[in-house]
């Protein structure tokens, strides 16, 4: 039951997320929030919102013991833990897919995520990838620091405190959603202020005058997609979802679902209160009260709203002035079409606007994971299910995908898709008929525009066996969906990617639970 709570609200001191190491056990269950002033149930991972922020360094196994606590069978009771953005390199069991990479674990049982992330360092983050559970809280940032950073001479601080989520957060429970659901508020570290809502406390960002700090922006977000930007401060941008990028100087930048960034901002104002601002693009927008909002505060400033004011923006973000620090060219040969394998999906909105088609199938999950399929003897790509939503891919090969937006926009566009198991090079970014095969910005969330015009282009190379999900990562079109699987050498995963017992004994536990895979999802 939900209900409006009276708060005694007051300018809460600043804290940092919650945060746990790369070694760890992490509970998944109900519990009732209100971020905003709004008492709502809830899916949390750790009892918090975000869920605490996992932390490790350059080269540590992760070992996650993921214990399903869960009980309010209104919501998802089964889960599963995707860890966005990283490789997953001969651990394709643990990317956290249910029934791609896993069967979820049900009620009363754990699971143990144990893999390490190799090379990779920058800023991730982690979320069920079940239904569409995470809507429902179940959601946190992941950092993985490199102590030999290029960059390090360019910032003073980079902790805990500097993390910032961004995210979207409904009044309702995800399974009650309409065919559009709308959110009700922007949260940024967890607190936000809803229209027509009390002046509920918003989170504080503190600085001190002189340092210059690596802001790390990650966006949780189910759908909403932001514009970001800190009153009278610019923004020098050194990554992008585990990419160095040579710097770049902003003043505010479109975050869509699933991508991040990583940000130096100097402390170099007045000692004053200034306005941390999201816009979204679906939720009541403006910062009257303090909506959509965040406070940057400097040592010494009182605890206060700000009263700084929003000016237009003269260097926002465009995707193609970014560039990889290191090997910036993209696999392939440098034209269109110049990959070893090309693919293109076409994307469409069809059952009247409450499904989305990827060439013309409706991916829906099958029964059977699409990697025990293959730990069970199926060796060729054609052969797995379900149909028309599996395509194979021979290993060492370049890639390229074209996704048209086609006549998406209107239904809930721009649509920022994310593949699995890789980073990509985004050739063609969306509003831009250009390709840069030479240094284009690397990434794995990428907006496929929201003009019919728009043909975002990307390449990868085939390096990793394992069957990989491609997927819009608004939630609620994941769900209706808008998917597919890229089967990577088929053949040698048994070989290259030995799975654990209790990777195996998950689907047998599910089967006997007598869970419907749909329990939970809202039914459109």
């Amino acid at each position: 039951m939900f209900r409006l709570l009276s708060l005694l609200v007051g300018l809460l001191p600043a804290v940092s997320l919650a945060a746990i190491g790369h070694v760890a056990d992490l509970h998944i269950a109900n519990k009732q929030i209100a971020p905003d002033g709004f008492l709502r149930d809830t899916v949390l991972a750790g009892g918090t919102f975000p869920a605490p922020l996992i932390s490790a360094n350059k080269g540590d196994r992760f070992e996650i013991n993921v214990i399903n606590d869960l009980t309010d069978s209104r919501m998802t009771i089964t889960t599963s833990i995707h860890w966005h953005g990283l490789f997953q390199h001969g651990t394709n069991w643990a990317d956290g897919v249910a029934f791609v990479g896993q069967c979820p674990i049900v009620p009363g049982h754990s699971f143990l995520y144990n893999f390490t992330a190799l090379e990779q360092t920058g800023t991730y983050w982690y979320h069920s990838h079940i239904g569409t559970q995470y809507c429902d809280g179940l959601r946190g940032p992941l950092v993985i620091y490199d102590p030999d950073d290029p960059y390090a001479h360019l910032y003073d601080v980079d902790d805990e405190s500097t993390v910032i989520t961004l995210a979207d957060w409904y009044h309702y429970l995800s399974s009650d959603a309409s065919v559009i659901p709308t959110p009700n508020t922007t949260l940024i570290n967890g607190l936000g202020r809803t229209v027509n809502g009390s002046a509920t406390p918003l989170a504080v960002i503190n600085v001190e005058q002189g340092k210059r700090y690596r802001y790390r922006l990650v966006s949780i977000s189910c759908d909403t997609s932001f514009n970001f930007s800190i009153d009278q401060h610019k923004m020098t941008i050194i990554e992008v979802e585990g990419n160095n990028v040579q710097p770049l100087v902003v003043d505010s930048l479109q975050i869509l679902t699933g991508q991040r960034y990583s940000v130096v901002v100097q402390a170099n104002k007045k000692v004053d209160n200034y306005w941390i601002r999201a816009q979204p693009n679906d939720i009541a927008q403006g910062f009257d009260g303090g909506r959509n909002s965040a406070i940057l505060r400097y040592k010494g400033a009182p605890a206060e709203d700000p009263t700084t004011s929003l000016v237009n923006s003269t260097l926002p973000l465009v995707e193609t002035n970014l560039h990889p620090r290191e090997n910036p060219q993209a696999p392939g040969k440098p034209f269109p079409g110049g990959a070893d394998i090309n693919i293109r999906l076409n994307v469409t909105v069809v059952n009247n606007g409450t499904k989305f088609a990827m060439n013309d199938v409706i991916y829906d999950p099958p029964t059977v994971p699409v990697l025990l399929q293959i730990m069970s003897g199926t060796k060729r790509a054609q052969d797995l299910l379900p149909k028309g939503s599996i395509y194979g891919l021979e290993r060492n090969k370049s890639v390229e995908l074209v996704i048209p937006a086609g006549l998406t926009g209107p239904f809930g566009g721009p649509h920022p898709v994310h593949l699995h198991g890789h980073a990509f090079s985004v050739v063609r970014s969306a509003g831009n008929s250009s390709y840069n095969f030479a240094n284009p910005v690397r990434r794995d969330v990428v907006s496929i525009g929201a003009n019919q015009s728009d043909e975002v282009t990307i390449r990868f190379f085939t390096d990793n066996p394992g069957p990989w999900f491609f997927h819009c990562h608004i939630d609620w079109h994941l769900a209706a969906g808008f998917a597919v699987v890229m089967a990577e050498d088929v053949a040698d995963v048994p070989l290259l990617d030995p799975a654990p017992a209790a990777w195996k004994d998950l689907c047998p536990i599910f089967n006997a639970s007598g869970i419907p895979i749909s329990q939970g999802v809202p039914q459109i």
